[in-house]
């Protein structure tokens, strides 16, 4: 059904319209694939130059998503070999948009393909993009082509190449894993789940729609968890809290914030200043109380601005003028419903400038750095 060789019925090319209606669609499979933004709109390129060269196609939907996939498996496998030697803890691109919106769309200047960026849904969760990375490209398609977009088995098996059978058992296999890692950090509400993932493994097909799977899965949710609508207040309530921390910059403002088994974890690729980011993954309240603290007290010359980060709510790190303003990174959280007022159970920071291009303007990170080094040398002698 979605071979592109069964796709063609010997007319006429698509036309400009067509495929840019067709961009979000492939954006949207693609940076679920791939977790980056600009492999995904590479991907997108080259999908969308095969389908207008390709004549007469019947179903072009079928089609972009079944050469988007494939192409996305493609450079997943080799990916996977360069971000085993990557420098630190790797975290997906984020996608940022403003918080009066629900969906996550392109900061600044939007370029042509924004409309891609503002399709996307809840399931683009920093949390959840980071559990898609321990599943095979395979299992990654399957599962998200079947539980994300709801494509039954069947169709799902055509995009990979593969039968039915093993379509469904690598999506099953996927879903276990991802349970399994979902255990693996504790009992934390609806971490990084997205709202319209299909639970039950039948085949719902895109007649499925994602507000009937989002009940379904909050029906079937554990006690802890939170629906969507109250889920996201809390979380807005909690991000504004975590900002009055910063502000405050005690350490048991943060306490207050923070689960007992909470991890910070950055990504800065080893692209930053030294003394800038952390190497390697901070666990528990006390010591991540402590570092944030402290990094609050050194009175650096940042903002933070409320944004959407993967979908959820987040914020920016900002440059001030006096340093020539710009993005210096971007924080996502994950939240914790295990207790009444809700709880961050993970912070993730993404300041990898690599990582950071497609969002904006970028701050000039060794100014920033000579400006604290002045500060200190400023301040007086205890």
């Amino acid at each position: 059904m979605t071979d592109p060789e069964a796709l063609h019925d010997g007319g006429a090319r698509l036309d400009g319209a067509a495929l840019d209606r067709l961009r979000p669609l492939a954006f949207t499979v693609a940076y679920r694939m791939l977790g980056s933004v600009a492999e995904a709109e590479d991907v997108v390129q080259e999908a969308l130059i095969r389908l207008s060269q390709a004549d007469g196609v019947r179903n072009p939907d079928a089609f972009v998503t079944t050469v988007t996939t494939r192409i996305a498996i493609d450079v997943l496998r080799s990916a996977r070999v360069r971000r085993e030697s990557y420098v630190g803890e790797w975290l997906p691109e984020p996608l940022v948009g403003p918080v009066q919106s629900n969906l996550p769309v392109a900061m600044a200047a939007q370029p042509p393909d924004a409309a891609a960026h503002a399709e996307l849904a809840d399931d683009l969760s920093t949390a959840f993009l980071v559990l898609l990375e321990t599943l095979t490209p395979t299992e990654r398609a399957a599962f998200l082509l079947h539980d994300v977009l709801g494509l039954p088995h069947s169709d799902a098996a055509d995009v990979i190449g593969t039968s039915e059978v093993a379509a469904r058992q690598l999506a099953s296999r996927a879903r276990r894993r991802i349970a399994r890692q979902r255990g693996d950090v504790g009992t934390r509400g609806n971490i990084g789940k997205p709202e319209h993932v299909v639970q039950d493994g039948s085949d719902g097909g895109p007649a499925v729609s994602a507000r009937r799977a989002a009940s379904t899965a909050d029906a079937e949710a554990p006690a802890s968890a939170v629906p969507g609508r109250a889920r996201r207040a809390r979380a807005d309530e909690l991000v504004t809290r975590f900002l009055a921390a910063c502000e405050e910059g005690d350490v048991d403002a943060f306490l207050e914030l923070l689960a007992e088994d909470v991890v910070l974890t950055g990504d800065s690729g080893g692209n930053v200043p030294k003394g800038m980011s952390i190497a390697r993954p901070v666990e528990g309240r006390d010591a991540i109380a402590r570092l944030l603290a402290g990094f609050m007290r050194r009175g650096a010359p940042i903002h933070f601005e409320r944004a959407l980060v993967g979908g959820e709510p987040g914020l920016l790190i900002m440059a001030d003028d006096v340093v020539g303003g710009g993005l210096i990174g971007t924080w996502s959280f994950e939240m914790s419903f295990d207790v009444p007022d809700g709880q961050l159970a993970g912070i993730r920071g993404v300041i990898n400038p690599e990582k950071l291009r497609h969002l904006g303007p970028l701050a000039d990170l060794d100014r920033l750095q000579a400006w604290l080094r002045a500060a200190r040398r400023r301040r007086p002698a205890r």
